[in-house]
């Protein structure tokens, strides 16, 4: 996607600070419910946007189309394998989140942005594919669904929501993550596909810290907003009082 035509998707972020924060590894459930928290906050207009990074241990999650039936290993199978299933919010189908793969969840409001829906989702694929080719991994798009794909083995995935006009969830990019999980489904819901990571791609080890600034710094690149970066407790604090430096 050329910069000129991700500018005519994106009108107005260049005016607009985006706080962003990394959380190492945490729970589904538990970033779901900051997800909820920070809808609340941003569309009270207390804040404009919030990116979080993070990873997840290892869980399988339900988009609102449901997923279980693609499911290829029986209940009792995942049952034993410890992996909780648990139902999201997000558009999409099943998915599994596991360490080693980066997932970022911006809570940004797209009127304020100046973005359509459509407009985000490819916005939120644009970074995945430069990041990519930051290791020299040729990324892009595919008819067969969102995301971001090398070859045809999707390397990363999207599935979001609006609510009040405020998208939360996102995208999740394959650094390092354990393929075998994603043997046990139809990942999103497509049937004959291989799922793939960026260590795969690249045949070499990939930093997650290297791929958590890279992925800043086409955040800020593809949406034309600057991300100032502060952690969990900052946060919350911007979550319970306006932020007067918001604008910039």
């Amino acid at each position: 996607m050329t910069d000129d035509l991700l500018s005519s998707l994106i009108r107005n972020t260049s005016s607009v600070l985006w706080h962003g924060v990394d959380l190492g590894t945490v729970p589904y459930l538990e970033a779901l419910n900051l997800q909820r928290k920070l809808v609340e906050t941003v569309s009270r207009g207390d804040l404009s946007g919030v990116v979080l990074m993070l990873e997840h241990p290892p869980v399988f999650t339900l988009g609102q189309r449901g997923g279980m039936e693609n499911l290829r290993v029986s209940q009792a199978f995942l049952e034993r394998s410890g992996i909780p299933v648990v139902q999201a919010e997000r558009g999409g189908s099943i998915t599994y989140h596991g360490p080693g793969q980066l997932v970022v969840y911006p809570v940004v409001d797209l009127k304020l942005a100046g973005i359509s829906v459509v407009g985000y989702v490819e916005a939120l694929e644009e970074v995945m594919i430069r990041t990519a080719a930051d290791w020299n991994i040729r990324a892009g798009r595919n008819p067969a669904g969102r995301g971001v794909w090398a070859g045809n083995a999707k390397l990363g995935s999207i599935g979001i929501r609006v609510r009040q006009a405020v998208a939360f969830h996102g995208l999740a990019l394959n650094v390092s993550v354990s393929m075998t999980p994603f043997e046990w489904i139809h990942p999103c819901g497509l049937e004959g596909i291989r799922m793939t990571s960026m260590v795969q791609e690249a045949a070499r080890d990939i930093s997650m810290t290297d791929v958590r600034q890279a992925v800043v710094k086409h955040m800020e690149a593809v949406f034309g907003t600057t991300m100032t970066m502060t952690d969990e407790a900052a946060l919350k604090a911007l979550m319970n009082s306006p932020d007067p430096q918001q604008e910039i």
